[in-house]
């Protein structure tokens, strides 16, 4: 059994929160097409003490800074290849030293290492990660995902987090990856409503790929108020399907000028967590805007629900 299997079989648990968010609550500026992965060419250590906070919150999952990074993306920032692959396989093993100083600090529930991949929507740095349909071919999406997937899979993660994707199309890319991938996955979209991703897709039709295909489903950077609603769904059409939440703060990306807009909130529910966890969520955490005390909180929650 997986480290990542052994999680889902003995849930619920927190993992972490939003990573650029909590690195700009701490001043750092995230400007230009990299977004965060820039500091992991120009000060790694923020990125690892981020990842530490959140352990030490409670999370037993830790997301690589490689959402928005790729060869490509790093390339056209002026690296070679082969820094580029390098600072791919670092977002990774920052997660895995973050972890051991946790371990140093006295935390001793499960910490895992993943390594996010993100959508090719992503590094355009426009917003295209929340419509999806980017007029792309089949090929060139595997071909993308497949070069970056291989590089972060040889970092040694204990998973891969796909995440924020917001298509079925981008979603069969990946399958056809993860074919020669030999290491446990989520797929997890971003989601429009309760019922349809991004791309206005019914959420039923990616459960029925994911049971197929990967080891958990996930709902990631969409509005909170929208996740019992996508539960349900998922439940209905793949009823064992181990189910990851981690809902944005509940503003609206502004790709243009590379924003969120409204007012959101720093903290989930304690109500709305529990019921996602009654409704069958095993993995329970932030994504942009929640930080370390949103991660607190729910560590707090899924350990009453254990016990």
């Amino acid at each position: 059994m997986s480290r990542l299997a052994d999680l889902l079989s003995t849930g619920p648990h927190a993992i972490d929160g939003g990573l650029a968010s909590e690195l700009e609550a701490r001043g750092y500026d995230l400007a230009g097409s990299l977004w965060s992965a820039r500091l992991l060419r120009d000060d790694p250590d923020a990125i690892r003490a981020v990842h530490q906070t959140y352990f030490e919150a409670g999370a037993t999952v830790g997301i690589s800074a490689s959402y928005q990074a790729s060869r490509p993306g790093f390339i056209a920032a002026g690296l070679s290849p082969d820094e580029a692959d390098r600072l791919l396989e670092l977002s990774v093993e920052l997660v895995a030293q973050a972890r051991d100083r946790a371990r140093t600090n006295g935390v001793t529930h499960p910490m895992l290492v993943a390594a996010s991949v993100g959508p090719w929507g992503a590094t355009m740095h426009d917003g295209s990660e929340y419509r999806g349909r980017y007029g792309k071919s089949h090929d060139f999406l595997v071909d993308f995902h497949r070069e970056r997937t291989a590089v972060l899979v040889a970092a040694s993660p204990d998973l891969l987090a796909i995440e924020t994707i917001p298509d079925l199309d981008e979603a069969l890319a990946l399958v056809d990856v993860m074919v020669d991938v030999d290491v446990p996955a989520w797929l997890s979209f971003s989601c429009e409503s309760q019922s349809d991703t991004c791309a206005g897709q019914p959420i039923e039709a990616a459960a029925e790929l994911v049971a197929s295909h990967f080891d958990a489903i996930g709902i990631n950077c969409t509005k909170p108020e929208f996740v019992s609603g996508l539960i349900t769904r998922i439940r209905a059409v793949a009823p064992l399907l181990p189910i990851v939440v981690y809902p944005n703060a509940g503003r609206v990306w502004d790709g243009d000028v590379s924003v969120w807009l409204g007012e959101g909130t720093d903290l989930l529910p304690r109500a709305a967590v529990a019921d996602w966890v009654t409704d069958g969520a095993t993995l329970i955490g932030g994504c942009c805007g929640l930080g370390p005390a949103a991660i607190t909180e729910i560590a707090d929650i899924t350990k009453q629900e254990l016990l």
